[in-house]
């Protein structure tokens, strides 16, 4: 988009992800949101969506948290209350200027799937505050402008400007008269929301990143992602307060004849990959056991973090279509291959579905049980999969569904509408392209609803 321009907004809830290239000298970047009303201010300091406020009363805009690179704020446009009518999105730099701050950018997602509705690239000079872009009501509807507006004031000019009380001096030790907001990071005394517009604050406790079995056998550069995917994995499940869960992790993937470019691509193996590290965090053991599908199930060898790379150059396959001689041996079949001409080609979920669920009767741990199932769409099987799941529920399983791209998910779609069911035990998003999909945005997503269903499941005797 260029500046000045706007566009319609028909997701329900978005996510406003600001990015730009960090490195040594680059200034650090924080995201903010400012809530206003048709005067065009705040009604209150707590209409300020900030790193030391971060979480709006009404729980319709959110601060996520930092990550290198990216700061992102979730709004959800259809619950906003009715007096707001625009959401300011906000930028400010601490440590010099935006002019410094090299491929500074906000990205419009819909929150649900992460697809791309806007992205918004911006240059600035000596501006330390910036308002990237806005979503505002119109005629009943919601829409984007990219504004690309600075301000030389800092964030505390610009909070200033729509009604923030700002402090420029810090508070004394004592406990201050009246709530009022502060300059500094540190949180003020008096118990009224703090508004802040200074250094980066310190990072979120997360749970202890686990050490695996193997790990330190892995390549150099496979060793290093590993390790800072288990510590994103560990913020992620933070957010939702779930440090420190257990779970059993199952990895589905789809094999059918139109993921073939997936894999030739090596789509797939990074995905099993960036899911080892799902694995190797939440699993006592750091193992994942693994299904491939397609017209029929296949159970893989368990994959461990100390047989990675091998694991991944022998069992990430795509199936194949065989009219004839299915039953000849293949032809360089290696010693543990599953022979896909026995997997096929189609699209059958539930098969799988069923099969994943056997396994887990018959195989009882004390932890949940996480699957994490990939496919690129095509579902047909909707009754039959619908039946599955529904009878799933009171399985101490939660099963988490990512669609690659936008071929049609079926009833996968409608699972966190669809009632009837004690808990919600399926989750579903779609990326339209998840190698581009960062760590901190995937693993955010991906283990999202986990952490809820634990709580459910716990309060319906599901799990003990």
């Amino acid at each position: 988009m260029s500046k000045g321009a706007n566009l319609p907004v028909e997701s329900a809830s978005v996510r406003a992800v600001l990015g730009w290239s960090a490195g040594p000298g680059v200034p650090d970047v924080d995201a903010s949101a400012l809530l206003l009303t048709g005067s065009g201010r705040v009604r209150s300091d707590g209409d300020f969506v900030f790193y030391n406020q971060p979480r709006h009363a009404s729980g319709t805009v959110r601060h996520l948290g930092k990550q290198p690179g990216t700061d992102a704020l979730d709004v959800d446009l259809a619950t906003l209350e009715p007096e707001i009518e625009r959401v300011v999105l906000c930028a400010s730099a601490d440590g010099g200027s935006f002019g410094r701050v090299p491929g500074l950018h906000l990205r419009l997602l819909d929150a649900a799937s992460g697809a791309e509705l806007a992205r918004f690239d911006m240059t600035a000079d000596t501006e330390t505050a910036y308002i990237s872009g806005e979503l505002y009501r119109r005629a009943g509807a919601w829409k984007f402008r990219a504004v690309g507006q600075g301000y030389a004031s800092g964030l505390a000019g610009l909070a200033t400007d729509f009604g923030i009380t700002v402090d420029d001096q810090p508070p004394a030790q004592a406990p201050a008269p009246a709530p009022t907001a502060t300059a500094t990071r540190a949180p003020a005394p008096a118990p009224a929301p703090v508004v802040v517009a200074a250094p980066a604050p310190a990072p979120t406790p997360v749970a202890a990143v686990r050490m695996v079995k193997g790990e330190e056998q892995l390549p150099a550069d496979m060793r290093e992602r590993l390790s800072l995917r288990k510590q994103q994995v560990a913020v992620s499940l933070t957010k939702s307060g779930a440090a420190g869960v257990s779970a059993r992790v199952i990895l589905v993937l789809d094999a059918s004849g139109s993921m073939s470019t997936l894999y030739s691509r090596g789509t797939v193996a990074a995905v099993v990959e960036r899911m080892a590290a799902v694995a190797a965090q939440l699993d006592d053991d750091g193992e994942m056991q693994a299904w491939t599908f397609a017209t029929h199930p296949a159970r893989l060898p368990d994959l461990a973090i100390a047989e990675l790379p091998e694991w991944l150059r022998l069992h990430v396959r795509v199936g194949q279509m065989s009219l004839f001689g299915r039953n000849k041996p293949a032809k360089g079949l290696l010693p543990g291959q599953v022979d896909m001409r026995a997997v096929g080609f189609q699209n059958e979920e539930q098969r799988v579905i069923a099969e994943v669920r056997a396994y887990v009767r018959d195989h009882p741990v004390p932890a949940p049980t996480l699957v994490l199932f990939f496919s690129d769409g095509g579902v047909y099987r909707n009754d039959e999969i619908e039946r599955e799941l529904r009878a799933a529920v009171e399985e101490p399983v939660f099963w988490q569904f990512v669609g690659l791209g936008r071929a049609g998910f079926g009833v996968l779609e409608r699972f966190d509408t669809m009632a009837g069911r004690r808990v919600d035990n399926v989750g579903f998003f779609a990326v339209d392209d998840i190698d581009r999909l960062s760590d901190p945005e995937l693993y955010d997503r991906l283990l999202s609803e986990f952490p809820s269903w634990i709580r459910a499941a716990r309060e319906a005797g599901i799990l003990h």
